[in-house]
């Protein structure tokens, strides 16, 4: 048998009806294929948050100044965001990383300064970075994940913060999947409907301004510094075998773009909840998968990760602890 077949035999086989843990047996069977084991386990759970400005803020497309992000991030120092509310519920370790904000932290802050630039460029003027430094910046994430899997992690998430963050992210939707830039555009962190009309044809005009070819190009010409470093940390968590939680929009276009230069990435992938913000359920389609949670969120920082986290804790346990049919004395259906 193979292990699949091993796993669902076993899940099978618990003191249940055949199925009727539903969405939680398909988590555990794929946690057990990633983890190729019968027995799969999470370890020292790891979320990492990237942090980074965007020249095309400058361009009114979010409801919210610029300042906002290193706000945030000085907010997540002091431990009262979203993420680290739901991190510390679910004792996940929580890292801060400065990618791109155009703020200058204090050495004694707990943010982790790997600084590439000071924020992308305005897209409308110009391709958001060069091709050093999306490099630079998706090595920060394959490093910030190698140090993780150095100390016994094997579960990551990823989060970000940076105002104006939907514009990129939709603008990598449109290119990589080829649905109009209407469909990858929505509210972001709240804009009314001539504030959507505006920003929906300034990522047009951006769109048809650049033809990059390869999904690197892509990923400097239309995205952001937290973004690339995103999809760095993605692509090493794939080489380490991690299991791999991804967040909503932002994260999902972070991701897309780790697919398109390394297709296997989606194997080890468990895509945490279904994001308010307009496009996202049309990128989970394009990809082909299932979403554990639809709360209606759309914060962003990877809080969808550290809420779906006790329902993957729930399949790692039923699949480990739950009695089998004949352990327990149970007498199963004919």
């Amino acid at each position: 048998m193979t292990l699949k077949d091993q796993l669902q035999h076993k899940i099978d086989n618990k003191t249940k009806p055949l199925g009727s843990l539903g969405l939680l047996e398909e988590l555990a069977l794929k946690i057990g294929l990633v983890q190729n084991t019968l027995s799969p386990k999470i370890e020292k759970q790891a979320h990492l948050v990237f942090a980074a400005d965007h020249g095309l803020a400058d361009e009114g497309i979010s409801p919210y100044p610029k300042d906002v992000t290193w706000q945030m991030v000085m907010n997540f120092c002091a431990g009262g965001a979203s993420i680290n509310v739901f991190c510390r519920q679910n004792e996940m370790e929580l890292k801060v990383y400065d990618v791109g904000v155009d703020y200058n932290f204090t050495d004694e802050l707990p943010v982790i300064n790997a600084k590439v630039a000071n924020g992308s460029r305005n897209m409308r003027k110009e391709p958001a970075m060069t091709s050093e430094e999306c490099n630079a910046a998706m090595e920060v994430g394959a490093i910030a994940v190698r140090e993780q899997v150095a100390i016994g992690c094997n579960t990551i998430g990823c989060g970000e913060m940076g105002i104006g963050n939907t514009s990129p992210s939709s603008l990598l939707m449109h290119k990589f999947t080829g649905l109009s830039i209407e469909d990858c555009t929505g509210r972001g962190s709240g804009l009314g409907d001539q504030q959507v009309d505006r920003k929906t044809k300034i990522l047009k005009e951006i769109a048809e301004k650049y033809t990059p070819a390869t999904p690197e190009e892509i990923l400097a010409t239309f995205g952001g510094l937290e973004i690339a470093a995103m999809t760095g940390a993605y692509l090493e968590a794939k080489k380490q075998n991690m299991l791999i939680l991804i967040d909503g929009f932002i994260a999902t276009a972070a991701v897309l773009t780790a697919i398109q230069i390394e297709p296997s990435v989606k194997d080890n992938c468990i895509f945490c909840h279904s994001s308010d913000e307009k496009g996202h359920k049309l990128m989970l389609e394009h990809l082909g998968v299932k979403p554990l949670l639809q709360l209606g969120m759309r914060l962003g920082e990877g809080t969808g990760v550290a809420v779906a986290m006790p329902l993957i804790h729930s399949a790692v346990n039923f699949l480990n602890e739950m009695s089998s049919m004949e352990d327990a004395g149970v007498s199963n259906k004919d």
